[in-house]
C-alpha cells in the first residue's frame, strides 16, 4: 500500500506557502503517495497546477475553528499515515483535530513566517496573545516541525522551548523542474522592449509586510537620476494606499501594478534590478526565483530569510528595513553593476527534487 499523506492550509491563494505546498504534493503523487489537500475556503488560484491525481477538499469554512472540527472528521475518514499542516493558526488547529479525531496520524506543522514579527504587525492586543496562544500551544505537540530559514527556527526554539533538534530547516522548493521554461516565456509588456528604461521588479501580495510603500518611495528618487520603471506584480488588500501613494508622488507614468500573474519568472529574467522590500518574511520564494533567473538583487535584511538566501550578502545588496534613502542607493549602485555569478551549488539547495526528498524524509521517517 501506498502512503496516504494528507496536506491541510487556508487556501490555495497566490502565495509563497501555497506555492510550496502544491509543488510538494505533486511531488508526492508522482511517487506513488495517495495525496489530499485540504483547504478552508476559497481563492483556489493554484488548484489548476494540482497533479491530477492529487484530491482537492474544500472544508468550506473561513473560521479557524470550525476549520479544525472538518479536519478531525476528514482524519477519522480518510485515516491518513501524515499530515503536513502550514502557518500557525492552521497549525494551532491541526493539533486539536488530531485530538479530536483520536486516529493515528504523525502531525507535521511548518511555520512559514517569522512568529514574534508576525505578532508585532497586530495592532489589538487580544490578536497578539491570540498568535502567541497558537504558537506556544501547537508546535510543542507536533510530532515534526519544519521551518524554511535558519531564522524562524530560532524564534520558534525561543517562543515554544522546544528542542532545536525536533525543528527541521528545509528550504523552499522554489526553483521546480518546470522554472526554466516558464523563465523562456515570452514577455509581451511594452516596458521590456529594447532601448526601454531598465524595470525595476516587485513581486509578491500587496500587504503592509512587503513594504511596496518604500519600495514605491525609494523608484521616486532613482527616477531623479535616471530613467526607470516600476512594475509591481501581485494583488492585495494594500492597493488603494500604493495607488494613492503613486499619483501623491506623480509617478503614474512609471509605475505599474497589473495584478498577480501565474508566472513572474519571466520578468525577473528581463527586470533591471529585482527588489525584494518586506518587512518580515520566512523564506522569500520570490527573491530565490529571482537570483536563478539572474537578477541584479536588492533586499532588506529583514527576518527571515533574504540573509540566508543572498550568502549574507553576496548575491545581492541587503539594506535595513522601512529605508528609503538606503533602498534608492542600492538600487542605484546595483543597475551599475553586472549581474551576480550565482553557482549552481548555491541553488542547488532550493531545487524541487533536493527539497523534496528532505521532505520525504521528515513526512515518511516514522511510517
Amino acid at each position: 500500500m501506498q502512503p496516504k499523506i494528507l496536506f491541510y492550509q487556508r487556501s490555495l491563494a497566490g502565495g509563497g506557502a501555497e506555492r510550496v505546498l502544491v509543488t510538494l504534493a505533486n511531488n508526492f503523487a508522482q511517487q506513488g503517495a495517495e495525496v489530499l489537500m485540504a483547504v478552508m475556503s476559497p481563492p483556489l488560484t493554484y488548484a489548476a497546477e494540482l497533479d491530477s491525481r492529487v484530491r482537492l477538499i474544500n472544508l468550506d469554512t473561513r473560521r479557524y475553528a470550525v476549520g479544525g472540527l472538518r479536519l478531525a472528521r476528514l482524519l477519522r475518514v480518510e485515516r491518513p499515515v501524515t499530515l503536513l499542516s502550514t502557518l500557525s493558526g492552521i497549525n494551532f488547529w491541526a493539533v486539536q483535530a488530531k485530538r479530536l479525531a483520536r486516529v493515528p496520524v504523525r502531525v507535521v506543522l511548518r511555520e512559514t513566517n517569522t512568529p514574534t514579527e508576525v505578532i508585532k504587525t497586530r495592532r489589538r492586543l487580544k490578536d497578539q496573545l491570540r498568535i502567541q496562544l497558537f504558537v506556544q500551544h501547537a508546535y510543542p505537540h507536533a510530532d515534526a516541525v519544519i521551518t524554511p530559514s535558519r531564522g524562524v527556527r530560532d524564534v520558534l526554539v525561543q517562543l515554544t522551548g522546544i528542542s532545536e533538534t525536533r525543528v527541521h530547516v528545509i528550504y523552499n522548493p522554489a526553483i521546480t523542474s518546470r522554472f526554466d521554461a516558464l523563465r523562456k516565456e515570452p514577455v509581451e509588456h511594452p516596458w521590456f522592449a529594447d532601448g526601454a528604461p531598465p524595470v525595476i521588479l516587485g513581486v509578491g501580495r500587496l500587504y503592509a509586510q512587503k513594504g511596496f510603500d518604500i519600495l514605491i518611495r525609494a523608484v521616486a528618487r532613482v527616477v531623479q537620476r535616471t530613467p526607470v520603471r516600476l512594475l509591481i506584480l501581485g494583488e492585495g488588500i494594500a492597493r488603494g494606499e500604493l495607488e494613492s501613494l503613486v499619483r501623491t508622488l506623480g509617478l503614474e507614468e512609471i509605475v505599474a501594478m497589473p495584478g498577480f500573474d501565474q508566472n513572474p519568472f519571466r520578468y525577473m529574467a528581463r527586470a533591471g534590478v529585482f527588489v525584494l522590500s518586506s518587512r518580515y518574511e520566512g523564506m522569500p520564494n520570490a527573491l530565490i526565483q529571482a537570483l536563478a533567473c539572474g537578477c541584479r538583487i536588492v533586499s532588506t535584511d529583514c527576518p527571515s530569510g533574504p540573509r540566508e538566501v543572498l550568502d549574507e550578502g553576496r548575491y545581492g545588496r541587503l539594506v535595513p528595513v522601512d529605508d528609503v534613502e538606503a533602498m534608492s542607493s542600492a538600487i542605484l549602485d546595483a543597475l551599475a553593476d553586472a549581474p551576480p555569478q550565482v553557482p549552481d551549488s548555491w541553488l542547488d539547495q532550493f531545487r524541487e527534487t533536493n527539497v523534496f526528498r528532505q521532505y520525504r524524509q521528515v513526512l515518511l521517517e516514522a511510517v
